[in-house]
């Protein structure tokens, strides 16, 4: 996919981030202000569930009033009735940008027997896609693979002796292949085709996309299907994304948590952000690496620090729109450290650092700027904080 809007995909573009909304599409207001808020917060596509003729109907009104401020793509998610909403409602299908297919689900009552086989209802909406000239994601989910692909597959004598997880790795890849060449043939570009091999589990998902990458060259987008939630989800999702993304696998990428109570959506996007920045491929917001304490470390003023750090921060690029004022705002690089053993070594390594008085180091924190030591001596937190911060803009207005 060359281009979706401003978006450049695939090839030396960045990988992108994407979130979906978790509201009622027919529900306008709300969908609005979630696709903007995950847009602020720095996803890059967002995609809705188009599941009902009311939601069909809401479709254009939400993209009308997200382009008076936003020209993020919006992908429109279709499982069952794709076929019928995409013909049925022709302004919905020409204001999407982008349609997000399941071929296991898709087929609906005309359910191939054979992965070779036309499936109609796929061809129908191929055809709404070529008509507007539509990219669209294939998108083949464990729990919703063609039962005749998986029966075909573990019927193979080369697959004899392969385990069950092996069988189900082939199926997924040879559905979601099949689904793609027969999209290309029928006259979608390859640069408009998208796919995707998600799995719940984390050995069976890597498994999948390292399969699907040595088999073909469509651009993938990648994501851990039904995470869960909490620590787990964050972990989990964390070790396969990054698996691959460091193998170079990955076009656009989406982290697939459940939300806990009250708690935003927007953190789906900070965590791809998360992911992606730790890997060294993208910068988003300044680094701040802290160490964990022990024994040598009196006192809890340096973890006080790094959490007032990053509040500060992140203050600083909202209210005062240091990303925007200073191009190295978000490539920082900061150390907070406990003590003088590991805090030189890595206040060094940082672009600008300060560590704070282990055991029989005297009272004085140190800050550390392009590898030159100052002595920081103040009565609070709070005014070591004043300090610290007037030292990060001189160095970003460097």
């Amino acid at each position: 996919m060359k281009q979706l809007n401003n978006l450049h995909l695939g090839k030396k573009n960045p990988v992108r981030i994407q979130s979906m909304t978790n509201t009622d599409t027919a529900d306008i207001d709300a969908t609005v202000s979630q696709i903007l808020e995950l847009a602020e917060a720095g996803s890059e596509l967002v995609r809705i569930t188009v599941d009902s003729h009311e939601s069909c109907l809401a479709v254009p009104q939400i993209i009308e009033q997200i382009r008076k401020t936003s020209n993020i793509p919006i992908v429109g998610d279709f499982h069952f009735n794709g076929h019928i909403f995409l013909v049925k409602y022709p302004e919905m299908a020409q204001a999407l940008d982008k349609y997000r297919i399941n071929p296991g689900n898709v087929a609906g009552g005309n359910s191939r027997k054979k992965i070779e086989k036309t499936d109609t209802n796929f061809e129908t909406i191929l055809s709404v896609a070529k008509k507007y000239n539509k990219p669209i994601r294939i998108g083949v989910n464990g729990g919703s693979l063609d039962a005749s692909v998986l029966e075909d597959e573990m019927n193979l004598e080369e697959n004899k002796g392969k385990t069950s997880d092996e069988i189900f790795v082939g199926a997924m890849v040879k559905s979601a292949i099949s689904s793609a060449r027969f999209a290309e043939n029928f006259g979608i570009p390859k640069e408009n085709i998208i796919v995707s091999v998600k799995h719940s589990s984390v050995p069976v998902m890597i498994s999948a996309y390292r399969k699907l990458s040595q088999s073909c060259d469509y651009l993938l987008h990648l994501g851990l299907t039904e995470a869960g939630g909490g620590n787990a989800g964050i972990i989990r999702s964390s070790i396969a994304l990054g698996t691959l993304l460091q193998e170079g696998i990955g076009d656009t990428i989406r982290v697939s948590i459940t939300p806990q109570q009250g708690e935003s959506r927007t953190k789906e996007v900070k965590i791809c952000q998360e992911i992606l920045q730790s890997l060294g491929f993208r910068n988003f917001s300044p680094r701040v690496v802290s160490c964990p304490g022990c024994g040598r470390t009196t006192g809890n003023d340096f973890a006080e620090m790094a959490e007032k750090i990053l509040e500060n921060l992140e203050m600083k690029r909202k209210k005062e729109n240091w990303d925007k004022k200073y191009p190295k705002f978000s490539s920082l690089h900061i150390a907070v450290m406990g003590c003088v053993v590991n805090g030189l070594g890595e206040a060094k390594n940082a672009d600008i650092g300060i560590f704070f008085p282990g055991k029989g180091e005297g009272k004085n924190a140190v800050i550390m700027i392009d590898g030159k030591q100052k002595n920081i001596s103040a009565n609070s937190s709070n005014e070591i904080e004043k300090i610290f911060f007037k030292e990060v803009e001189m160095f970003l207005k460097k």
